[in-house]
């Protein structure tokens, strides 16, 4: 996950990871689909899909529809277990419908509020959600269901090319979203949870999932208690599971040991928010579906790839999370290397989850040691830019003084197999840049021979090579740098962007990566969540690092407030012959 947001409350240390998708844009939530796919046809697919009912840990409930006289409107007007149970069957002609159950756990928290419900109310608004379904909020906070919709309110919003009836939605939305106050390791508190469950879910084959929107530290309570004491026993139960997942591999691997003695592996939902967002998952239908990249994707074409992570704003005054993990775990060994082992795994067998997940897990485990002399790190200082003062990392009053965990690094990875070798794949990830940005660049080789070198009117050619460039945030696009001529008399070249900005290409809203990975999530698709050999393949792949940067005590560079980051980053590049894609005056 991305680090802390600015906007998160202080009270929630553990959401320092979600910065970078809380701080998003609220407005942008909204589902997009392939051409030739409309909205109306993937959620009447999903529907049919969901025979089942789920449940997320957390704040939600379901509220269920009947035309019969014996069920009233409302959601406090439930009838007697046996009765329920009767009419769901007699109603849908004897075969027994089903409902999702979706439990929000942590449900007070920044990452629920601003993401999770939000998220659950753009599916609902359309129409992607089954017909009966139930979102439970589930924390230690003291609250009604009225203060929950309260909270739950003020961070929904409707779609900008979809208003119609939106305060009438979400009015509908909130009446099926209900609080359970509780501990998260207690037996009796899920016995309740489960109770009230089954009084929503009336009878009708039930499907739980549970969302931990927790720390880390208490996932396994909560697993154990919501397996043994709220989980379904019609249906299927899943849980999904935000990182880290562990500090090495050690942790990782003892966490995975303990979540598999209460849940089978296909029931773990490993999320990486950041393999939701549109532009990742564009990545495969670029390269798969279109045969001018297919036949350049690897080293014969590629003199380098570059994956950038970049935030305009540091930790300020919740670093007390990110202290003890710094930007290598943070976003480097999950988000960024998720997207390398996406972009860079050969054609899988077919597009099915384990298919592309097996292919994705070669990658890692082909991936040469990462060398600490091919990583630099930094951390950000104090600067003054035009009379403002902007504090350094160690200044945030929750950072011990002398620590030395980096909020920049840049590291060259390489993968050691017929498709790749000797490619060098350049990470830089870091805080309190100059900009926000992520994004993929593809940087080709030089054209052998070039005949304009010479008669190029005093462009170094040598130095302006084809690129691709995918923006996955902001301003999402894909663009193509060529080489042409500048129209005149003379023979003078320039290189210009062929440009697909998604905002100009499409009316519809690019939906937020929760929309579409709690979908997933319902329908047991499980492409974009990360397996456990995955995870143990990316652990063993950075842990080694990590230690040896730990036990080595090794010093950061520091770098101003607002700047590129450390000078390190660039003479790394330069010996793999490489020079940053976003230096470039044009990027």
């Amino acid at each position: 996950m991305s680090s802390f947001s600015t906007s998160l409350s202080s009270s929630s240390p553990f959401l320092s990871n979600h910065s970078s998708l809380i701080n998003s844009d609220p407005s942008r939530r909204s589902l997009s689909f392939p051409q030739g796919i409309n909205l109306d046809d993937l959620c009447v697919r999903s529907k049919r899909k969901l025979v089942q009912s789920a449940v997320a840990v957390g704040d939600g409930s379901v509220i269920t529809k009947s035309s019969s006289a014996e069920i009233k409107t409302g959601p406090l007007s439930i009838p007697s277990q046996e009765a329920a149970d009767k009419l769901v069957i007699e109603s849908n002609g004897g075969e027994q419908q089903s409902t999702v159950s979706i439990t929000v756990v942590g449900a007070s928290g920044d990452l629920a509020k601003k993401k999770i419900f939000p998220a659950l109310f753009a599916l609902y608004y359309e129409g992607c959600l089954p017909e009966h379904f139930t979102i439970y909020g589930y924390a230690r906070s003291k609250m009604t269901d009225a203060e929950l919709r309260d909270m739950v309110s003020k961070t929904l919003t409707c779609r900008i090319d979809k208003r119609e009836n939106c305060g009438e939605k979400m009015e509908e939305f909130l009446k099926r979203c209900f609080y359970h106050t509780g501990q998260y390791d207690s037996q009796e508190h899920f016995v309740t949870l489960d109770k009230k469950l089954k009084e929503h879910e009336g009878g009708r084959l039930s499907n739980r999932l549970f969302y931990l929107s927790i720390p880390p530290n208490i996932f396994v309570d909560a697993v154990k208690c919501a397996s043994s004491s709220a989980s379904s026993i019609s249906g299927w139960t899943r849980v999904i599971v935000e990182k880290p997942f562990g500090r090495d591999s050690k942790t990782s691997a003892a966490l995975t040991k303990s979540l598999k003695q209460y849940l089978e592996e296909d029931q773990i939902f490993r999320i990486d928010h950041y393999l939701g967002k549109e532009l990742v998952e564009n990545l495969s239908v670029l390269r798969f579906s279109n045969l001018i990249f297919e036949p350049l994707w690897s080293r014969q074409y590629i003199q380098n790839v570059q994956f950038i992570f970049s935030e305009d704003f540091g930790t300020e005054g919740r670093g007390g999370y990110f202290d003890h993990y710094g930007i290598i775990r943070d976003i480097m060994q999950n988000h960024l290397l998720q997207i390398l082992a996406l972009f860079a795994m050969e054609t899988p067998v077919s597009l099915d989850a384990e298919d592309i997940r097996n292919e994705k897990v070669k990658v890692l485990r082909s991936m040469r040691p990462i060398q600490l002399e091919d990583v630099v790190i930094g951390q950000y200082k104090s600067t003054t830019k035009g009379g403002v003062t902007y504090p350094g990392y160690t200044d945030d009053k929750t950072v011990p003084k002398d620590s030395l965990t980096p909020t920049f690094a840049a590291a060259a990875l390489f993968i050691d197999n017929a498709r790749w070798d000797g490619v060098p794949f350049l990470m830089k990830a870091g805080k309190a840049l100059h900009t926000r940005s992520a994004e993929i660049r593809v940087q080709f080789r030089h054209v052998p021979g070039n005949l304009y070198n010479r008669n190029s009117g005093g462009t170094n050619l040598d130095r302006t090579t084809n690129e691709l460039v995918i923006r996955v945030q902001p301003d999402e696009g894909i663009y193509l740098k060529i080489n042409n001529k500048v129209p005149g008399l003379g023979m003078r070249l320039d290189q210009s962007n062929l440009n697909l900005l998604y905002s100009a290409r499409y009316s519809k809203e690019i939906p937020d990566a929760y929309e579409r990975l709690l979908l997933d999530a319902i329908e047991g698709e499980r492409r974009l969540f990360i397996r456990s050999d995955e995870l143990d393949a990316a652990w063993a792949l950075f842990t080694p690092l990590l230690k040896e940067i730990e036990e080595k005590k090794t010093i950061p560079e520091f770098y101003p407030y607002g700047s590129r980051g450390p000078v390190g980053a660039h003479y790394l590049a330069a010996k793999h012959n490489v020079q940053w894609g976003d230096l470039s005056l044009d990027q």
